[in-house]
């Protein structure tokens, strides 16, 4: 049996992988939202609190990841993640994962109780990705320290940083893929092709909307082209 799970931040796209996995085939959950995440969320946003207290802010906008990359993973954690994730632990399917955009606040220790699962790293244009709300804006709520501002862009900005370092601080597992999804829009079918080598089994084609890319463009008002955001731009091949 296989597992696969999604780690980007919320509002990057990821209902559209969630909702692909769900038509192929693959079991998500007993009950998922309308974004594709499996819920009840509470175990998970409680063992994210957990997962907050390894992490060091160091002032601006940096964290040391080392405490909690190095730590023995807390017994309460992990309890937390089974009870989160009993439905699909459980499940007799060939084929089984989830997809919640808070597996990404505890990616490190997520990667280290399931080393053989299949992680695709879902990553949207920033500046799309903090157009809409989401519960990760405020970091506060899950435990981490950071710069508070009353700017909700900034913040939100702010935890798509964090989230991106986080990721980037982790080393990567055995089984690891990166889809932009600005691709999965503009070229579907060789990126599906991608997930499928990737996953090892066919997967269904859904409905895109191409104005889900670039949105930020058109946003009147307030520019949302953080300065911090550049090195992750142009990493991901993003016009500046």
């Amino acid at each position: 049996m296989s597992l696969v799970t999604i780690i980007g931040r919320g509002h990057g796209g990821t209902r559209a992988i969630s909702h692909t996995l769900y038509a192929s085939g693959v079991y998500m959950g007993q009950t998922l939202n309308a974004s594709g995440d499996l819920v009840p969320p509470e175990a998970m946003y409680e063992a994210c609190r957990i997962f907050a207290r390894y992490v060091d802010w160091t002032g601006g906008l940096e964290w040391d990841f080392s405490r909690a990359l190095s730590a023995e993973i807390p017994a309460e954690f992990r309890q937390l993640i089974e009870k989160y994730l009993a439905a699909v632990l459980t499940s007799k399917a060939e084929h089984r994962g989830w997809k919640i955009p808070e597996t990404t606040l505890v990616y490190p220790w997520i990667q280290r109780m399931f080393p053989e699962a299949r992680y695709v790293f879902w990553i949207r244009d920033p500046r799309d990705s903090i157009l809409a709300t989401h519960k990760t804006d405020d970091m506060a709520d899950f435990g981490i320290d950071y710069p508070r501002s009353d700017d909700v862009l900034r913040r939100r900005a702010i935890s798509w940083k964090y989230q991106y370092d986080l990721v980037q601080a982790t080393p990567k597992p055995a089984h690891w893929l990166e889809v932009r999804f600005e691709d999965f829009v503009d070229d579907q079918e060789a990126t599906l092709e991608r997930l499928e080598r990737f996953l090892g089994y066919d997967l269904a084609r859904i409905i895109v909307r191409p104005d889900a890319v670039g949105r930020w463009r058109s946003r009147p008002g307030k520019d949302v082209s953080f300065d911090f955001f550049e090195p992750a731009l142009k990493a991901y091949r993003y016009d500046i």
